[in-house]
């Protein structure tokens, strides 16, 4: 071999010599510079997870929201439907009130009048318990100028009053007194058959008389009608049984 060939051929090797080793290392930097990426694109999918995982976090957080909203509504609706339910309750009420007041208005002066009629009853009817019914108005006139009592309870007691003249009517009674006779006072039994028949038996049981409303005057009766008007005051009295009587009835106008 000429000294030419080897000087080429020992180039030739440290060429290759040069070669392999610049190859080497640009794999190797391919290698890292690929390990690289794969470690980038590993951290961009983690980001990736971590950025979705937090948006189906939001989005489940907007469902809620979005149905804590329809239910806030729902309910917002629903009180809403209870205020106005409440504010007819409280303008019915309010126009009950006025109502009241207006009723009061009326119906005072009403039991004024009522009040008046039945003492003018009273004074023109047969006079049964009539002090105590006289007296009754004049508790019903105190009653009317009493503060303290409510509208209601006057015109209970009002009313009351008027039910009590309606048993008068209806009731066999009896009951001691006094009567006028002859400008005498004379201690007697009242009897009442109601407001059909009202008479008076002297406590010795030897006269009677019978209550003439047109004249509004006690009329002696006659020895005729004495025994029967005592068995009416025995009768009333539970003393002895119902039978029948004989008894002064002013007939019906």
């Amino acid at each position: 071999m000429s000294k030419r060939t080897l000087i080429a051929s020992t180039v030739m090797g440290a060429f290759a010599l040069t070669s392999s080793a610049v190859s080497a290392d640009t794999l190797e930097a391919l290698h890292q510079e690929e390990a690289k990426i794969h470690a980038a694109a590993a951290k961009s999918q983690e980001k990736i997870n971590t950025l979705f995982e937090q948006s189906q976090e939001l989005l489940v957080e907007y469902r809620q929201t979005v149905d804590e909203t329809e239910n806030l509504k729902i309910y917002n609706d629903y009180i809403a439907s209870l205020v106005a339910d409440q504010q007819r309750g409280i303008d019915s009420l309010q126009r009950q009130i006025d109502s009241i007041e207006e009723t009061k208005q009326g119906i005072v002066p009403l039991m004024f009048r009522m009040i008046d009629s039945l003492e003018q009853f009273i004074k023109l009817d047969r006079p049964i318990h009539f002090e105590e019914r006289l007296e009754r108005v004049e508790r019903l006139r105190d009653l009317m100028a009493n503060s303290d009592v409510t509208v209601s309870e006057q015109f209970r007691q009002v009313i009351e009053a008027y039910l009590v003249e309606v048993e008068y009517g209806t009731k066999i009674n009896s009951y001691q007194g006094t009567i006028d006779d002859a400008g005498t006072e004379v201690t007697v039994d009242f009897f009442n058959l109601g407001r059909t028949a009202l008479v008076a038996l002297s406590l010795d049981q030897a006269n009677a008389w019978a209550w003439d409303n047109d004249a509004r005057s006690w009329v002696k009766l006659g020895d005729e009608y004495l025994s029967s008007v005592v068995d009416a005051v025995k009768i009333a009295n539970g003393t002895i049984p119902a039978e029948i009587i004989k008894l002064p009835i002013s007939a019906a106008e």
